[in-house]
C-alpha cells in the first residue's frame, strides 16, 4: 500500500502541473516549490544550534489555528527557533513574512527522499501538524529519526479513511504520531476505540485565536465612515449559493442596512462578478475614502487578511461555505458577539452545531428563512443581546487549549528522550 501511495502522489503533482497552465493556484503552487532544497537550506541557516520546532499549516485556515501556539511558544520559549510551512498557495502568500516564525516556505511533496531532505535540512527537535495534514512520508521520516510529532486541534470523524473496512493502513500510519490532542470528546472515543492512549481533548486552538483578536481590535475609521449609524450585516467568505439567499436580502434592505461583503475568492474576475450582480450601490475597500464611504450600501472587501477584525461592525453575519463543501470559521464573528447565519451543509463542524444548539446561530436553506430570522434579530433588541451573548460566551467557555498543549510539551519529550531549551 505504501507504493501505491507513492504513485498516487506522482499522479497527483502530474495532475497539478497540467492544470498549472490554465489555473492560477495551480501555477503558484508549482512555481513556489521551485528550487525548494535551495531555498530551504538558505532559510534555516543561522538556525542551527538552537532547538528548531516545525509547524505545519496545510494554508491559511489552519495556520491561524496553529497561530496561538507559535505565538505562546514564542514568547515563552525563546532559545527556540520556530519554521512554519505550508503546502496551499493561499497560506503561503499571506503569511510568507509572518514575524514570529524564523522561516516560512513550502512544504515539498510528500515523497521518502523528500522527507529525508527535508529532516536532515531542518533537524527539528519537535514538530507540530495542525488539524488535518497527514503526509505519511514525512510521518515515517519523523518516528524513524524519534522526532516527537504533535498533530494539534485535530479532529476525526468515523467517515474518514482511516476507520473505513479498506483503511487499515492508513490507520497504521496513524502509530507514527506521537500524541494526538483533538478538538472534541467524540475525536477522542474514534481513537480510543482503536487503542490510543496517546489522546487528549484539548479543545481548539481558534477559540484562543478568536479571543485574541476582539482584545486586541483594530479600528478602522474610514470603514466606521461607510457604516454611519446603519446596522451592519456581514458576508464572510461567501460563495455564489450563499449569495444567492444574501443578494436578495441585500436588494430588499437598500438603505436601511449596510452591508460588508468579503467573497471567498477575491480575484478581480470574482469581485467584477460580484459587482455585475448585487444591483446596489457598492464601492470597492481598495477604494474607500472619507469622502465617499457614505455613497454605498456594500462594501466589497477585495483584500485578504482584515476580515477577521471587520467582524466588530457586524450585526449579523451570514458565513459562506455550507451550501458546498465546507463551512468557513463562524467563530472570528462569533467571538465578537455577532450571530451567524449559514447553510445546511454543517455536519462535520462541532461548533457549528453546539452554537445552533445554544442558540447563537442559524442554519437556514431558503431566502424566506433567513430574511425572517434576520429581519427579527435586528428589531428585536432584547432577543439580539440575549443571542449576542450566548455567542460571547461560547467562545469564552471554550478558550484555553492553546495551554493545554504547550503544557503537555513537556511529557511527549520527555517520552521520546528529548529537551527542548527553557521548556
Amino acid at each position: 500500500m505504501h507504493s501505491v501511495y507513492n504513485i498516487l502522489l506522482l499522479i497527483y503533482l502530474f495532475l497539478v502541473r497540467v492544470a498549472s497552465v490554465f489555473n492560477k493556484k495551480a501555477c503558484a503552487w508549482i512555481d513556489g516549490r521551485k528550487g525548494w532544497k535551495e531555498n530551504l537550506a538558505e532559510k534555516v541557516t543561522g538556525l542551527h544550534g538552537r532547538e528548531i520546532i516545525w509547524f505545519h499549516c496545510a494554508s491559511l485556515g489552519e495556520f491561524e489555528q496553529g497561530r496561538p501556539l507559535i505565538e505562546e511558544l514564542r514568547q515563552n520559549k525563546p532559545g527556540c527557533s520556530i519554521i512554519l510551512s505550508f503546502f496551499s498557495p493561499s497560506g503561503y502568500t499571506v503569511r510568507k513574512n509572518y514575524q514570529h516564525a524564523d522561516a516560512v516556505v513550502y512544504l515539498p511533496l510528500d515523497t521518502p527522499a523528500n522527507a529525508r531532505f527535508w529532516l536532515e535540512t531542518v533537524k527539528p527537535a519537535m514538530a507540530f501538524f495542525i488539524k488535518y495534514e497527514y503526509w505519511f512520508n514525512f510521518l515515517k521520516e519523523l518516528k524513524l529519526r524519534r522526532i516527537p510529532v504533535v498533530f494539534a486541534s485535530a479532529v476525526f470523524r468515523k467517515e474518514q479513511l482511516f476507520f473505513q473496512w479498506y483503511g487499515s493502513w492508513f490507520r497504521s500510519q496513524l502509530e507514527n504520531i506521537s500524541w494526538f490532542y483533538v478538538q472534541n470528546e467524540s475525536s477522542g472515543q474514534i481513537l480510543q476505540s482503536l487503542g490510543f492512549d496517546n489522546v487528549t481533548i484539548s479543545g481548539d486552538t481558534r477559540f484562543d485565536r478568536v479571543s485574541a483578536t476582539v482584545e486586541n481590535a483594530t479600528s478602522f475609521p474610514i470603514v466606521e465612515q461607510f457604516c454611519g449609524n446603519c446596522q451592519v450585516v456581514s458576508g464572510g467568505s461567501t460563495w455564489e449559493e450563499d449569495e444567492a439567499l444574501l443578494f436578495p436580502f441585500i436588494r430588499a434592505n437598500k438603505g436601511k442596512l449596510k452591508f460588508i461583503l468579503a467573497t471567498h475568492d477575491v480575484s478581480q474576475s470574482r469581485i467584477r462578478s460580484l459587482e455585475t450582480s448585487l444591483g446596489v450601490p457598492f464601492i470597492r475597500y481598495s477604494a474607500l475614502n472619507m469622502e465617499n464611504a457614505g455613497s454605498a450600501d456594500v462594501l466589497i472587501i477585495d483584500t485578504v487578511g482584515i476580515l477577521s477584525q471587520l467582524y466588530r461592525y457586524a450585526r449579523l453575519a451570514f458565513i459562506g461555505g455550507a451550501f458546498g463543501s465546507g463551512l468557513h470559521n463562524i467563530l472570528e464573528a462569533v467571538a465578537f458577539g455577532v450571530p451567524v447565519f449559514f447553510g445546511p451543509k454543517h455536519e462535520r463542524f462541532w461548533e457549528a452545531a453546539a452554537l445552533i444548539k445554544a442558540g447563537g446561530a442559524y442554519s437556514v436553506s431558503r431566502y424566506e428563512e433567513f430574511s425572517d430570522r434576520a429581519l427579527r434579530l435586528l428589531s428585536d433588541e432584547a432577543e439580539y443581546n440575549r443571542t449576542s451573548k450566548i455567542c460571547s460566551d461560547f467562545v469564552q467557555s471554550n478558550r484555553g487549549a492553546t495551554s493545554i498543549i504547550l503544557n503537555g510539551m513537556k511529557d511527549v519529550l520527555s517520552a521520546a528522550g528529548k529537551n527542548i531549551e527553557n521548556t
